[in-house]
């Protein structure tokens, strides 16, 4: 009997043990899909690496990335520097760890801008529909109608003197319409909703609902898209600082370390100078780009089914 006895509270134990066990949380859940997809975790690893590399450049370099040296114009590497100078005499290595501070930054600057205005423009058009939406999405429409170059040329060109804050407010402002109708089209999806009809039949205001109901449900497809932003407006800096019209010297950027490359001695002799940059902008881009694919993953709920 005593043997049955503990048999009976082993198993009671057991099924005790089934019953506290909690279900996984969607967060922990999303989390399991990113770290099983490999190319997320690499892109991860390899993007801290650069943030790190940004965070810490006082560290890695005593050289002044913004200093100029006649006596050492387009040295080769050396020693003392690493990575050689550029045509004004400027350390390339010391522009190449400052200047990833700069691009990262606009990068996520102009992300953080866009998503902001993106968000808001979106949420508004639709959750109200009707008139507001289209004035917000013909608003849209006249910046997608205009190519994006051009009116990104037109504005910095009226500007006097180009700093980061004004590049980054300029790219925000021609990128927008993309996330703006990306939120549109998920809070139409859920216009309908009995959770979202429920919360407006007993009383909750708009700003509740949308912050509370609305938002949580598309923070899927905003993080994802916020993600690959970030990798497109890095390409946005770099291409308008290699023709000239992005951040002016001699703020280091890749884009500006890049832009010596036109000088065909350089690009035939001095490959140390625009490789090293070049390099940076596709690991980085194609690190996020693959954390972008794996969040996308993450949120989606079909993949539990893989």
């Amino acid at each position: 009997m005593k043997g049955s006895n503990n048999g009976v509270a082993l198993n009671m134990d057991e099924q005790h043990g089934d019953h506290i066990e909690k279900p996984k949380t969607p967060a922990k859940m999303a989390l399991e899909r990113f770290l099983q997809n490999k190319l997320a975790v690499i892109g991860t690893i390899v993007l801290v690496i650069i943030v790190l590399m940004a965070v810490f450049a006082p560290l890695l370099t005593s050289q002044d990335p913004t200093k100029s040296d006649l006596m050492l114009v387009e040295n080769k590497p050396s020693s003392e520097h690493i990575l050689g100078t550029d045509g004004s005499g400027r350390d390339n290595f010391a522009r190449l760890l400052y200047g990833a501070r700069t691009s990262l930054i606009v990068g996520f600057s102009a992300m953080l801008f866009t998503l902001v205005f993106g968000i808001i423009t979106g949420s508004l058009a639709g959750y109200y529909g009707g008139k507001v939406d289209a004035l917000i999405m013909r608003a849209a429409d006249l910046v997608y109608a205009l190519p994006f170059f051009v009116l990104a040329l037109t504005i910095i060109s009226i500007v006097d003197e180009v700093t980061i804050g004004i590049f980054v407010i300029v790219i925000a402002f021609t990128t927008w319409p993309n996330l703006a109708r990306i939120i549109r089209a998920t809070f139409l999806s859920l216009r309908e909703q009995e959770f979202i009809l429920s919360a407006r039949a007993i009383g909750a205001g708009d700003m509740r609902t949308i912050f509370k109901h609305f938002l949580p449900n598309a923070l899927g497809p905003i993080v994802v898209n916020a993600t690959l932003m970030m990798a497109t407006m890095i390409i946005i800096e770099s291409g308008m600082s290699f023709i000239g019209m992005g951040i002016p010297q001699p703020t280091p950027t890749w884009g500006n370390m890049i832009s010596e490359a036109q000088n065909i001695r350089i690009l035939r002799n001095h490959p140390e100078a625009w490789i090293p940059p070049g390099l940076l902008i596709l690991l980085t881009v194609l690190s996020i780009n693959f954390i972008g694919d794996g969040l996308r993953d993450a949120f989606n709920p079909q993949s539990d089914q893989r």
